[in-house]
C-alpha cells in the first residue's frame, strides 16, 4: 500500500516508524510543518518526524500552507497514494487534498470520540481529572476532528500519570491501530461510524494563562492541572518564578498531617524525605519536583533544603 504520512511532534514517530518497518506499507511521502526556530540560539529546528523521514531517505514535504498551496497538492497527486496517514500533523486539510488518495485519508486522534476534538485532547482529559482515554482512528472529512470513526483503542488514566507519560503510551497504541485500520480499510473488512454531534466536546490550544497555578483552587484540581500540562505549569516562590512539575495528593502519602487553617499557597508543613505541602483551597498538596529559575528540576526534599525554607512562606 502507497501512503503519504502527514506528523510533525513526536507522539507521530511511532506511527510513522511502525508503518516504515513493514514491507506491506510503501511511504512514497513525508508531509510535516516548516522548521521552527527555537532555543536561546534561535536556531531553526526540524521537527521529529523530519528527522525520521531523513534516516530512510524519504521524499519530504514541507507547505507554509497545505490549504492554498497549489504546487503541494500536485505533488502528493503524483504520488500515486493509497492512503493520507494524518497523525498530529498541524494544519487542517482542506477537501482538494482529502480526494486524492484512492482509499481515503486516514487521521489518528489521542481521544475516543467524539469527546476532545480538537489540539490537545491529551492534556484537558487529565486536567479534568478523567480515569480512561484512549485513540480513535477516522476517516477525515473538514471538520475538526468530526469524521467517521473507525477504530478504538482504550487506556486508563492513573492518578500519578502526567500528559508526557500518557501520550507515549497513546503514541504507541496510535502505531498499532494505524496500521491495523489501513489493513482493514484495503480489505473492506471495517466499517466507519458516523459521530454522535451531541456527545461532542473539545480540547483547544494551550494558553500561556493555563499553566499558571491558582492555590485557591482544591488541591486535586491543582494536582490534576500540573499533570496535565507538565512540565510547564508555574507559581512563584520569593519573588521568583517556579515551575511545580510533580505534585502528589494526601491521600497517597503514609502520616500525611492533617489540613490546618493555613493561608492559601502557604507552606504549612515539611515533611521529612518528601518536601514542602501547600494549603490549597481545600487542603494540602504536596509538591514532590520543582525548578526554580536558572536551575535544573530538584525533588521537594533538595529545594526544602537547598532553599532553606521555612514554615509559613508562601507560593504564589
Amino acid at each position: 500500500m502507497k501512503v503519504v504520512f502527514f506528523g510533525t511532534p513526536r507522539f507521530a514517530v511511532a506511527s510513522l516508524r511502525n508503518l516504515l518497518e513493514d514491507q506491506r506499507f510503501q511511504i512514497v511521502a513525508v508531509v510535516t510543518q516548516p522548521d521552527k526556530r527555537r532555543g536561546r540560539g534561535n536556531e531553526l529546528i526540524p521537527s521529529p518526524i523530519k528527522q525520521l523521514s531523513a534516516e530512510y531517505h524519504i521524499p519530504l514535504l514541507q507547505p507554509q500552507r497545505c490549504r492554498t498551496d497549489t504546487d503541494f497538492a500536485e505533488q502528493l497527486r503524483k504520488t500515486g497514494a493509497d492512503f493520507f496517514a494524518v497523525v498530529a500533523y498541524g494544519q487542517i486539510l482542506p477537501n482538494s487534498l482529502l480526494t486524492i488518495p484512492k482509499l481515503g485519508c486516514i487521521n489518528v486522534h489521542g481521544s475516543i470520540l467524539p469527546q476532545y476534538r480538537g489540539a490537545a485532547p491529551i492534556q484537558w482529559s487529565i486536567y479534568n481529572g478523567d480515569q480512561q482515554t484512549g485513540i480513535t482512528t477516522m476517516l477525515m472529512d473538514e471538520g475538526m476532528d468530526t469524521g467517521a470513526m473507525l477504530l478504538k483503542s482504550y487506556l486508563s488514566i492513573g492518578m500519578l500519570d502526567n500528559a508526557q507519560q500518557i501520550s507515549e503510551s497513546l503514541a504507541n497504541e496510535g502505531a498499532d491501530l494505524l496500521k491495523q485500520t489501513l489493513i482493514a480499510l484495503a480489505h473492506g473488512t471495517i466499517s466507519p461510524e458516523p459521530q454522535n454531534p451531541d456527545l461532542a466536546t473539545y480540547a483547544p490550544l494551550i494558553k500561556k494563562g493555563d499553566y499558571l497555578l491558582d492555590w485557591n483552587r482544591s488541591s486535586l484540581e491543582l494536582h490534576n492541572q500540573v499533570r496535565a500540562f507538565y512540565p510547564d505549569c508555574y507559581s512563584t516562590f520569593r519573588s521568583t518564578p517556579v515551575k511545580v512539575t510533580s505534585t502528589m495528593p494526601p491521600e497517597y502519602i503514609k502520616d500525611i498531617p492533617q489540613p490546618n487553617q493555613g493561608l492559601v499557597g502557604e507552606i504549612v508543613y515539611l515533611l521529612r524525605n518528601h518536601g514542602p505541602i501547600v494549603q490549597t483551597g481545600d487542603g494540602l498538596l504536596l509538591i514532590k519536583q520543582i525548578q526554580v529559575a536558572g536551575k535544573k528540576v530538584q525533588n521537594g526534599c533538595d529545594f526544602v533544603n537547598g532553599m532553606h525554607i521555612a514554615l509559613g512562606e508562601k507560593l504564589g
